[in-house]
């Protein structure tokens, strides 16, 4: 452990245990049963090609976060892999479907939950431990 009080052990493990839930299982969902996940969703038929990637990006962070809970810091840049990947999301796809009023009704458990997760990221992440000057 460290000594630093603005880590949060705790609340990483809660949001690694957030990701293997929703992400991990998810994912995997995608890429064993693709079909079923669309239609529980309500998402469109997708080209399987991206949706794989999709799939295979979100298993593995929940992979990732089943580590995280043994070594907490160890594995916490994957909590800046998803905020940033979920503010350009919302920077970039969201905001302009939105401003234009194309953005779809199956689309809204994205942004509760991108959301969500951004907060629960930022709260989590170990910023003085990740940029530390390494000696």
């Amino acid at each position: 452990m460290t000594k630093d009080s603005k880590i949060r052990i705790n609340w990483m493990r809660g949001m690694y245990i957030c990701t293997i839930i929703v992400a991990g299982l998810c994912g995997l969902g995608m890429l064993i049963m693709p079909g079923f996940i669309r239609s529980v969703n309500g998402w469109p038929a997708d080209d399987p090609i991206f949706f794989g990637i999709v799939g295979s990006i979100w298993a593995a962070s929940g992979i990732l976060a089943i580590l995280g809970l043994r070594d907490p810091l160890k594995f916490s840049p994957l909590f800046l892999m998803q905020l940033f990947y979920k503010s350009l999301w919302f920077i970039f796809i969201f905001a302009p479907l939105a401003i234009a009023g194309k953005f779809p009704a199956y689309g809204m458990s994205f942004v509760v939950i991108f959301a969500i997760f951004i907060i629960g990221d930022i709260i989590a992440t170990p910023f003085s431990y990740l940029f530390k000057k390494q000696s």
